[in-house]
């Protein structure tokens, strides 16, 4: 009986030493291979998310890309902690989604500054787009908005002074051709480009289907105007391996690649974490 004790204490002991040492090496293991998910929208996104794959693999963080197809499902994956931090929107957009979900997601970073363009299947020139002519532009607030100023920069429409990110088609104050605006979900515009007489396309689904924004489009939007954002759940604001991710997005290898298959429609940023208000809404 006492051998049996005995026995039983040395294996007890043995399991608790076991525990002990393991312990510290496994939580040190854990944090080395921690795998960040990063969501994006298909197209160009995921392209470029596949190159941070590839720099990030470099400097020993483990990256897994997950694709969505609209603008909706990346943020709710966020809050659902199916993902770690996503990369396809602007602060602007952010900044509206929080309001109509009554989320609180966090822009921690700028990856890169994308432009938007106007196209058309029928015409070449801006200027040959008709009177009354049928034209198409993303439905979501900020977008909508977005698409109002690169028509009116396009010399197609004037709006309202003081017109906002609230804007709708009711704030165009002059539009000498008449225009009739189409208002359709962003990744549907290029699809149906056919059958209107021009449309806003956001350059990551223009290219997804075809489309080269330099070469293609009737007018090309300012590059440098809106940026497109890392951004996280409160939880992981201050996480050092998302943060150490997202500043590859600034890295000698990320500005080659991006400036070298996507140069005029993004372009790299110099100083990822200048969260400024001037920074952030550019």
């Amino acid at each position: 009986m006492n051998n049996k004790l005995v026995r039983l204490l040395i294996v007890i002991l043995i399991i608790f030493a076991v525990a002990g040492c393991s312990k510290p090496d496994s939580v040190a293991t854990s944090e080395k291979t921690q795998t960040i998910n990063i969501g994006v929208t298909s197209g160009p996104f995921e392209k470029i998310a596949n190159k941070l794959k590839e720099v990030a693999k470099n400097r020993g963080i483990t990256v897994k890309v997950t694709t969505f197809n609209d603008y909706i499902l990346p943020n709710q994956a966020l809050v659902q902690g199916k993902i770690d931090v996503n990369v396809y929107q602007t602060s602007q957009f952010l900044e509206q989604y929080n309001k109509d979900h009554k989320t609180n997601i966090t822009a921690i970073a700028k990856a890169y500054t994308s432009s938007q363009a106007i196209y058309s299947e029928k015409y070449n020139d801006i200027k040959d787009i008709p009177k009354n002519a049928t034209v198409g532009i993303p439905n979501d607030p900020i977008n909508l908005w977005r698409g109002l100023l690169i028509y009116q920069s396009a010399g197609l429409i004037t709006l309202k002074p003081g017109t906002n990110s609230k804007a709708t088609i009711k704030d165009i104050e002059e539009n000498p051709k008449n225009l009739k605006f189409k208002e359709l979900e962003a990744g549907m515009l290029a699809p149906t480009l056919k059958n209107l007489d021009a449309a806003i396309i956001p350059s990551n689904y223009a290219l997804q289907n075809g489309y080269n924004p330099k070469k293609d489009a009737l007018f090309l939007e300012d590059s440098d105007k809106f940026a497109t954002f890392a951004a996280v759940t409160p939880k992981n604001k201050d996480n050092k391996q998302i943060k150490k991710l997202v500043e590859l997005y600034g890295s000698k290898e990320m500005k080659a690649y991006i400036k070298k298959h996507y140069d005029g429609v993004y372009n790299p940023v110099d100083n990822p974490f200048d969260l400024t208000e001037e920074a952030v809404k550019q």
